[in-house]
C-alpha cells in the first residue's frame, strides 16, 4: 500500500543525489547496495522482474541482472503510519457495487465521492495526504540527466515564438 500512496502523492521523499543509475546484479534473492541503510526505502526501475518499492535489505527479490536506476528514499514515518492506517481502512471498507441498500426497516449508505461513485481511500484520506503531495515529479529519468525544457534561441524576425 505504501508504494501506491507514493504514487498517487506524486512524491518518491528521494535523498539528495539519490538517483543511482548502472548495472546491478541481484543474487541470492538479494542485492547490495552501500549507499541505504538498513531499513531504508528504495525504489527499483528499470528491471524485469523486480521493479518497485522495496526496504533494504531486501530478501524477496528475484535472480537478476539489470541496467537500471535505484532510487535511495527518505519516507517519513508520518507518511508510513499513514499508509498502514489507509490500508486497514481500505480492507475494512472493501467496494462495493451498491452505494445504498434498504430493506424492511433496514437502510444503508456507503460515502460517495465525485460522479456518485463510492468513495475510496483517495477521498476519505485527501486532507491528511495533502501536505505530502507533490504536482510534479522531481526529475524523470531520461538518459540518467534530469529533463530540462528547451527554449528556442531568440529570433529577432519573429519575437512572438518562443
Amino acid at each position: 500500500m505504501l508504494e501506491q500512496v507514493l504514487m498517487y502523492l506524486n512524491n518518491w521523499f528521494v535523498v539528495p543525489d539519490g538517483i543511482h543509475a548502472g548495472k546491478y546484479s541481484i543474487k541470492g534473492k538479494s542485492i547490495t547496495l552501500p549507499f541505504l541503510l538498513s531499513g531504508q526505502y528504495f525504489r527499483i526501475c528499470g528491471s524485469v522482474l523486480n521493479d518497485g518499492l522495496h526496504q533494504y535489505p531486501a530478501t524477496d527479490l528475484q535472480d537478476e541482472d539489470f541496467d537500471g536506476v535505484i532510487w535511495a528514499m527518505a519516507v517519513p514515518p508520518s507518511v508510513i503510519s499513514l499508509a498502514d492506517e489507509i490500508k486497514a481502512w481500505a480492507e475494512k471498507n472493501k467496494p462495493s457495487a451498491y452505494t445504498s441498500e434498504s430493506f424492511g426497516g433496514y437502510s444503508y449508505s456507503r460515502a460517495s465521492g465525485k460522479n456518485g461513485t463510492p468513495a475510496g481511500w483517495q477521498d476519505v484520506f485527501t486532507e491528511q495526504l495533502a501536505p505530502y503531495r507533490k504536482i510534479r515529479e522531481n526529475a524523470p529519468v531520461r538518459g540518467m540527466q534530469p529533463l530540462k525544457p528547451y527554449y528556442r534561441p531568440f529570433n529577432p524576425d519573429y519575437p512572438w515564438r518562443w
